[in-house]
């Protein structure tokens, strides 16, 4: 039996739908489990009484990094502990790619990674690039100019669907992937300047500081904004502009093309 965590989410959502259309019958494991009908199964990872994993083979475990580092610990850690408890053979967590090792949230990644290398589980770790949809975000267009800390700096950005489609592979077939780690990052590196091309607006470099005073009211939760400025950083320093890894290897079909991606999130 199969079980995708965050399935109300977008990532988990694509897993879960991608599955199903295996036939593989998987369950739902979702704060609102009722909106999956007989597939739903409560899982609340900030409630760890709520972990039942009881019948659970493979667990697909999207990263709940949705808090401060401590929370997204404890999250993970509690889900990690009722899958040991239930006798889950294997999981397969979304991790962050090595490239991201200087971004804000990468702590909780590396630590998810680590117990499950000292669990009794067998796992499998995709190491996922960052989403085209968020770049498309975070350089979208406002009052007709692309005004974002972005620099020139290229990132190796993937479509959510494609990490979806790849996760969908290795459930599929964890045995093949077993002790693996993967990086799944985009076939090209892409610019705030292609998008600005692409919708045909000029791009303006800005720094992080006025960047960041334009997030002030905006309704983000504290720990969004680092989160949201490291991001940006680590592009326009050319940190993740790195292509290739295995994602090519585990799709079906050539990988969507990134900028295509990201400028319909940023129209």
């Amino acid at each position: 039996m199969l079980l995708v965590t965050g399935a109300s989410g977008h990532l988990g959502s694509l897993v879960h739908a991608g599955l199903t259309r295996r036939g593989l019958a998987p369950l739902a494991g979702s704060r609102t489990p009722d909106r999956f009908g007989a597939a739903g199964r409560s899982l609340d990872f900030d409630d760890p009484a709520t972990a039942d994993l009881t019948g659970v083979r493979t667990l697909v475990l999207v990263s709940a990094g949705y808090g401060e580092d401590d929370v997204v610990i404890a999250r993970h850690d509690a889900v990690i502990t009722a899958a040991e408890r239930a006798g889950v053979e294997h999981v397969v967590y979304t991790s962050l790619t090595a490239a991201g090792d200087h971004l804000p949230f990468a702590l909780a990644h590396r630590w998810t990674e680590r117990r499950l290398r000292a669990s009794s589980l067998h796992w499998t770790v995709l190491r996922n690039g960052l989403y085209a949809e968020l770049i498309g975000q975070l350089a979208a267009p406002a009052d007709g100019v692309i005004a974002t800390p972005l620099g020139d700096g290229a990132v190796a950005a993937v479509a959510r669907e494609d990490l979806a489609d790849a996760a969908v592979a290795v459930a599929a077939d964890p045995e093949s992937h077993r002790g693996s780690t993967l990086e799944l990052v985009g076939p090209t590196a892409i610019t705030a300047a292609d998008l600005a091309a692409e919708l045909a607006v000029p791009y303006l470099p800005v720094s992080l500081a006025r960047w960041r005073a334009g997030l002030d009211g905006a309704g983000l939760l504290p720990f969004q904004p680092p989160m949201l400025l490291g991001i940006c950083s680590a592009v326009a320093g050319g940190f993740l502009a790195g292509t290739g890894g295995d994602l090519a290897r585990l799709l079906t079909r050539p990988a969507r093309d990134p900028l295509r991606v990201a400028v319909a999130a940023a129209r």
